[in-house]
């Protein structure tokens, strides 16, 4: 979910971690079903035709899923798109939390570059358990609010929402104003 989408390394890079595997999904074909791994050597060694793993699909080096996969990483090798998505990460966050302290909504606003996701409580969420106390039925009205509102959140209050290249201020804005007026309902 991270792999490309806040750093050229993923969330891996920013956190400074090797991991052991790593796997990327449908970002590697521009949105078309497609996903990879890689790792270590020793564990990459035991896939077949070295070892005794044997790995293989369906859309394996599918050419159009690849082919928009390439075009995509191409424009992440720049490192303006990254600085964007943060910055636009960051004005959503603050919108968002200005428009729900003005409406005297609690809720926690939760961001790791242009991934974020809110939870309606007065507590921080370390944990699923936390997760749990929040209240659901608020984020159930506020996403269909959202959604009356022009804006399509993920339905799930446990579900991460993305920021793109293509979301720009004026999304963002739009983004923010809906907040604004859905919470004052909330």
């Amino acid at each position: 979910m991270t792999g490309f989408r806040l750093a050229w390394g993923g969330a891996q890079e920013i956190m400074g971690i090797k991991p052991d595997l790593s796997c990327f999904g449908k970002i590697i074909g521009g949105g078309l079903p497609v996903g990879a791994f890689g790792g270590r050597r020793d564990i990459m060694d035991m896939l077949a035709p070295l070892g005794p793993v044997y790995q293989a699909g369906t859309l394996s080096g599918n050419p159009l899923a690849l082919s928009a996969g390439l075009a995509v990483l191409r424009e992440l090798r720049s490192k303006e798109v990254y600085a964007a998505l943060e910055q636009g990460g960051a004005q959503l966050q603050e919108g968002m939390e200005t428009a729900a302290r003005k409406a005297g909504v609690a809720v926690r606003f939760y961001r790791f570059g242009s991934m974020f996701c809110s939870y309606f409580c007065d507590q921080p969420i370390r944990n699923l358990a936390d997760a749990m106390k929040s209240d659901r039925e608020k984020f159930r009205r506020f996403f269909h609010g959202m959604l009356e509102e022009g804006v399509y959140l993920a339905p799930s209050q446990f579900e991460a929402g993305f920021l793109s290249a293509a979301h720009g201020g004026r999304e963002i804005e739009k983004t923010i104003e809906a907040a604004g007026k859905v919470f004052t309902t909330l």
